[in-house]
């Protein structure tokens, strides 16, 4: 005889207690970004150069999207 699902050990449909609680633990949790860069961090990140190219073709997506006009328009 095979072990089907509902032979084989508890019921894996139902929340167990510890989820339950772990839940209403995360649930009372304030929200958070996570932490700041560091000074290091911060220094490495001013030192990028962002290819003019690039910020031009980014700055054109973003406007594009922002002027969009109904669901899936392609401009």
């Amino acid at each position: 005889m095979s072990d089907s699902p509902s032979t084989a050990g508890p019921d894996k449909t139902r929340v167990s207690q510890e989820t339950r609680a772990a839940e209403r633990h995360e649930a009372t949790m304030p929200a958070d970004a996570g932490p700041m860069p560091t000074p290091e961090e911060e220094a490495a990140a001013e030192k990028n150069n962002v290819n003019p190219a690039v910020a031009a073709a980014e700055r054109e997506a973003t406007e594009r999207g922002a002027n969009l006009k109904g669901e899936g328009r392609i401009a």
